[in-house]
Parts: structure tokens; sequence; C-alpha cells
């Protein structure tokens, strides 16, 4: 899945886009690790009349969608669709790590791009936090729909913003520091993905289909449970730091990066009173 806050600024040229890819590709391996419960549990959820033995990964990033739903239907084989040829190149090399690289195609395609590539016939449509990504959702919508046969299953999962971690009385110089930091982003995401925390519901009926269910996932893992909250913690901060900074007082941004700073004693990766907490929303859309 391809979260949101993989839109930050960043520089022009190769090398500044490959450490992008290179931060995002963490990110994105951290948000599969962390969340690998609660996305087993969607993929369990979904309405299916049959096991799907044709899937696409609408903006699979490095495959935390892909690699469940092959888990949850062993028969079935997943084309990965992304932008990044980093992102897919590194879905390759897990899939070959683990034993399903024959159950995989990946295909680099501009999903705004008004010709899309052979992406076949596919039973069930999964576009997990990468749907708001998109110039024109309803163009891609539409696409879909045209994509799937009749009767099969498009499942839409949506983000509700960037997760928490902290308490809300942390840092100790700086309470309520991270909700700034949200506050700080929000003219940036609106400029960059508006469509952020839509409701796909309306617009996934304008396009055709029949919005079957809808269910809100809430999460809240404590730290305790996984040593790579810490780390997921911490890239995440990271990344908001480049949207927020130009937004932030300057004590607000020392403690920020007091917190980025793994020597500090006061680093984000010593607290343990971490915990993540977000919500997802997940429609499950068939077409007719």
């Amino acid at each position: 899945m391809t979260p949101a806050h993989q839109h930050t600024p960043h520089g022009e040229g190769g090398h500044h886009q490959a450490h992008d890819d290179a931060d995002q590709a963490e990110i994105l391996d951290l948000d599969a690790e962390v969340l690998a419960e609660h996305v087993a549990f969607i993929t369990a959820w979904l309405p299916l009349k049959a096991e799907p033995r044709q899937i696409v990964d609408l903006g699979c990033g490095t495959g935390a969608g892909t690699f469940a739903l092959l888990e949850r239907f062993p028969e079935a084989h997943a084309t990965a669709v992304d932008t990044s040829a980093a992102h897919l190149q590194h879905l390759r090399e897990k899939a070959y790590a683990r034993g399903v690289e024959e159950r995989v195609r990946t295909v680099q395609a501009d999903l705004d791009a008004a010709d899309w590539p052979d992406l076949g016939t596919p039973d069930l449509v999964w576009a997990s936090a990468s749907m708001h990504h998109m110039a024109h959702p309803d163009l891609a919508l539409t696409s879909v729909h045209d994509l799937l046969a009749p009767g099969s299953l498009f499942a839409v999962v949506e983000l509700d913003g960037f997760p928490r971690f902290l308490p809300a009385d942390a840092p100790e110089n700086r309470p309520g520091l991270e909700e700034r930091c949200h506050r700080a982003t929000d003219g940036f995401h609106a400029e960059h993905v508006p469509h952020r925390g839509a409701d796909w519901g309306p617009m996934l009926s304008a396009a055709g289909f029949t919005v079957e269910d809808e269910r809100t996932i809430t999460v809240n893992i404590e730290g305790d449970r996984s040593e790579a909250i810490g780390r997921y913690a911490h890239s995440s901060l990271q990344r908001i730091r480049g949207a927020a900074a130009s937004a932030l007082s300057s004590e607000d941004l020392a403690a920020l990066d007091e917190l980025l700073d793994t020597d500090s004693p006061h680093s984000i990766l010593r607290r343990d009173d971490l915990a993540v907490r977000t919500e997802r929303t997940v429609w499950a859309a068939r077409r007719a």
C-alpha cells in the first residue's frame, strides 16, 4: 500500500528521487509489518462470491496488499501496479524471498494516463491508500469498472490521515507537538493529496459500482507489541518534518529534531509509551 505520507517535498534529479523512493520503501515496509494483522482482517472480510484467481493491486507500493492477498488466496495470481520502478523491484525481491515469484507480475504504469496497460480481467481489484493519489480519481474508478468482469469486486482502502504515535502530553517540554506537526502539514496535503480521507462510496456509485459494504477499522497497537513501532514512528515523523518544518515554531522544530535524533536520550526510539493509532475505511464495491 502507498500511504499518504509519501507526499513530501523533494529536490529534482535522479539522486533525490532514488533517496525518496528508498525512504518511501522503508515506511511502506514498516507499515506492512506493523499493520499486518489489520490488513489480514480486511482481506478476510471481503464479501467475495468465490475465491479470486486473478488479482490486481493498484498502487501496490512495496507489496503489503499483494502479499496479504496471495496469502489469503493461495490459488491466486497477482498483478502489482505502481509508478515507481524501485518499489516494484523491491516487491519482486520480496516475492522471490517468499517463494511466490511465479504468482506475481509487476507492471510499471501511470494510472493517471488515459490508456492503462493490459491488466487482464481480474476477479478482484485492490487499491489501498492509493486512490487518493490519482489526479482524476473519477476517471480511474471508471477504468477499474471497465477492467473488472461482471460480478467481480473492487476493494478501496482509505486512510484517516496519518497515524499518531505519541501520547497527547508528549514530549514533556512541548506537549501536543505531534498534533501541531500534523496541522502544519494540512495545507501541503490539501494541495498535493486533496482526496485523502475522501468518502469513496458516492464516487464508486457514480462510476457504476454497487457498494455492498463499508467498514471502518480502528487501529490502536501498543508499542510493546512490536519493536518495529519505534522505527515506524521515527520514519513517519521524519517524513512529516519535510512538509511541516516551514510552518512550525522554532521551539517545536527543535523539539521534533530532538525526537528524531537517534543519539539523543530523548529520541523517539527510546520511548516506552508509543502506540499506533489510526483508522482505515474499506469499501467493497461490485461491478454488476
